[in-house]
């Protein structure tokens, strides 16, 4: 259960990177969507500088995807990685947001997710680094 589930939030996630900054680097966000200042370059350097962290998680969470279809155990190791780097992306948005005090539901939900959902899953496969050993869930037979 706890693996189907990670696998569908690292599709969900790593997908959702690849398309957003797809989208921002097209300019299609509607300026009304967008976050306060967005015009402002510092604004727009600190959105960008996001950029190589988010396309990491993506490629890690991608890759640890293929891993575990490939039967290799290195999937985890990949996937902690992944996550790991998903909380602290999330994490440092939302600081930055608090810092200026400012609470937007549009940019601060999808950030929350980016902290939150990595907490249900880091403890479970750091256990398996630590055991040595995959538990049942890890199986890759489908």
């Amino acid at each position: 259960m706890r693996l189907k589930a990670l696998r569908a939030l690292f599709w969900i996630t790593d997908i959702g990177f690849l398309l957003y900054w797809g989208i921002t680097a097209l300019k299609l966000i509607p300026p009304e969507w967008l976050y306060n200042d967005y015009t402002n370059p510092i604004l727009v350097a600190w959105n960008w500088s996001f950029m190589p962290i988010d396309l990491f998680i993506s490629l890690t969470g991608l890759y640890s995807l293929y891993l575990h279809g490939k039967g290799r155990s290195a999937w985890v190791g990949w996937s902690l990685i992944s996550l790991v780097l998903t909380f602290s992306s999330g994490l440092l948005a939302i600081s930055f947001w608090a810092v200026r005090g400012e609470f937007d539901p549009a940019w601060w939900t999808p950030n929350v997710y980016l902290m939150i959902y990595p907490l249900f899953f880091i403890p479970w496969l750091v256990s398996m680094l630590g055991s040595g050993k995959p538990d049942r869930s890890t199986s890759v037979a489908r």
